[in-house]
């Protein structure tokens, strides 16, 4: 047996483990992608959710410093709009109460924009590429719509309340009253203020994670 011959067996092993090592490194980092999309185990604490996501409160706090919109508001908006599931959607009218039909409106992803308003906001703050799956993109729309909310129809700043009217009933409307005979969207916008002060709570308390009391 020549010496390159013994030693082509050698190579192809070093081959196999490298290419299985690879492999092994690539389903890791596709198990963590996907991980990483997925909804927060806990949704109902803010202290586990940014310590599972810690991004999120990367993300949270700079919306909060470029917006002025405490983060504890941003996260309690977003919980009621999608439950942080990135690409929730309305669900679909039926027809005769079982054939799928067309979805209410266009609004979508964590902070349930619609196509408008987030074309609108993709121009005016020059984020052509903004997407609204990405968490970062989501809470900076939320920042930048009550930011916008609170200047227009003058709506304190902290008012987590009415802030969330202005976002479900778009400004005009809000001003106009078009929430005010909307039974379950006052318990919606309650429901928004009530997590707020419990997010709050929860920081001030927190334990682990970016966002822990030191």
């Amino acid at each position: 047996m020549s010496l390159e011959t013994a030693k082509t067996p050698r190579r192809t092993v070093f081959t196999l483990v490298g290419t299985a090592i690879v492999c092994s490194v690539m389903l890791v980092g596709l198990v963590s992608s996907c991980m990483s999309l997925r909804q927060p185990s806990n949704t109902a604490n803010l202290c586990l959710i940014f310590a599972e996501k810690s991004y999120w409160y990367r993300h949270a706090v700079n919306a909060e410093k470029q917006w002025n919109i405490d983060k504890t508001i941003l996260m309690a908006v977003i919980k009621q709009e999608s439950s942080f599931v990135r690409s929730a959607r309305p669900p679909r009218s039926r027809i005769l109460g079982i054939i799928p039909w067309k979805r209410p409106t266009t609004a979508y992803g964590y902070a349930q924009a619609i196509d408008e308003t987030w074309n609108d906001y993709k121009e005016r703050n020059k984020r052509p590429h903004a997407n609204r799956t990405n968490f970062r993109d989501a809470i900076d729309f939320v920042g930048w719509y009550l930011d916008t909310a609170a200047t227009t129809a003058n709506v304190s700043r902290d008012d987590a309340k009415n802030l969330y009217l202005t976002y479900h009933e778009g400004i005009t409307g809000y001003i106009e009253g078009t929430w005010k005979n909307k039974k379950k969207l006052l318990v919606a916008a309650t429901k928004v203020s009530d997590n707020t002060e419990l997010f709050e709570t929860q920081l001030e308390d927190c334990d682990r994670g970016p966002a822990r009391r030191r």
